[in-house]
């Protein structure tokens, strides 16, 4: 089991341009910040899920919900997947706004069929007269020596399904922002947290109930040789890898982080890739059947005669898991030296 560090402590607010306070922190103390924050303005709020309770999560991001919510809205539950996705189902048919934890995203096989066929078409089959407003949060990815069943990027699994919506935040400010989104959505929505990010990013986060709305990508680089698209902790590795090849080569890259895979903001995307002709998309999951697939066939389909070269992709090796072996770990994970490499190839076009 991956054990996580203690948590670390916030600085103090400060104001940002625009008049907003806002505070500098963590990606997972904003996450848990948000879920207090929520659980104290909604007595429906209610948090379920393998440990969250007395133990705090594996990651520590409910420590001490217990004592201040009561066993009744912070629900530890039975290692059963399947029973966490149906009793948040049914607390949402009856009133209630369950945030179900899923441990690890490697766990989540034993729910597939109460989230894909019970979940995301509740609304379809009752022909609108019930919906289903979940939220189910899940650490994904890999870089943490967490090895098979700890470290996967299934997200394409469930970008595939009608009626669920997919986010993945990449900065503290949109952890807290997709995370109230969510809440207020009328249907489910699998909310992914990096996990190597948890106390490795901190960012601004401003206070107060602002929303990033689902479906909206973020401009994080402006630029006009070359875009990369992508999302999760594969936004900094990008910022990075855009950095040194801009240094070296003089190329202005833009960065369009996705932040919502399900829906998807083709409006943003496709701009981009009209705009500076080139792009990049870059994925930990696995390359076959990937987000990363989505988005280049929609480039291809919608923008093809703007496009000065191929879209390429960055993504895994397509193997069956992440190594435990730290070497093989590191060859596995895409960093910025690969998006470098492939970066230097496109704007060479």
């Amino acid at each position: 089991m991956v054990q996580a560090p203690e948590r670390t402590a916030s600085a103090p607010a400060t104001t940002d341009p625009d008049g907003r306070d806002e505070t500098s922190m963590t990606f997972v103390d904003a996450i848990q910040g948000t879920l207090r924050d929520v659980m104290r303005a909604d007595d429906r709020v209610v948090i379920l899920g393998e440990d969250v309770g007395r133990r705090g999560g594996v990651f520590r991001v409910t420590a001490d919900f217990l004592e201040e919510f009561g066993d009744d809205r912070v629900i530890d539950t039975p290692l059963a997947e399947s029973g966490i996705i149906g009793s948040a189902i049914g607390m949402a048919l009856n009133g209630l706004l369950p945030i179900a934890e899923i441990q690890f995203l490697d766990f989540i096989a034993p729910a597939m069929d109460q989230i894909m066929n019970e979940a995301a078409r509740l609304r379809y089959r009752s022909n609108n007269d019930f919906h289903c407003p979940i939220v189910i949060r899940a650490p994904f990815g890999g870089g943490v020596h967490g090895a098979l069943y700890h470290s996967q990027s299934i997200e394409a699994m469930f970008v595939h399904t009608p009626g669920l919506k997919v986010v993945v935040p990449a900065t503290p400010a949109d952890a807290r922002g997709l995370l109230l989104a969510a809440l207020r959505d009328e249907d489910p929505v699998l909310y992914l947290e990096h996990k190597k990010m948890y106390r490795s990013i901190r960012g601004p986060v401003p206070a107060g109930d602002e929303i990033v709305p689902l479906g909206v990508a973020r401009l994080v680089r402006e630029g006009t040789d070359a875009t990369i698209i992508t999302y999760g902790l594969m936004v900094h590795e990008a910022t990075l890898a855009a950095t040194a090849v801009s240094e070296e080569t003089g190329a202005s890259i833009e960065i369009i982080d996705l932040r919502s895979l399900k829906p998807l903001d083709e409006r943003a995307i496709l701009d981009s890739a009209r705009k500076t002709g080139k792009v990049l998309v870059v994925t930990e999951a696995n390359r076959p059947c990937s987000v990363a697939s989505e988005v280049a066939a929609l480039v291809g389909e919608e923008a093809f005669a703007y496009l000065d070269a191929p879209v390429m992709r960055v993504a895994a090796p397509d193997v069956p898991a992440m190594p435990f072996s730290p070497p093989l770990e590191q060859a596995f994970m895409v960093g910025a030296g690969q998006i470098g490499t492939a970066l230097r190839r496109l704007v060479a076009f």
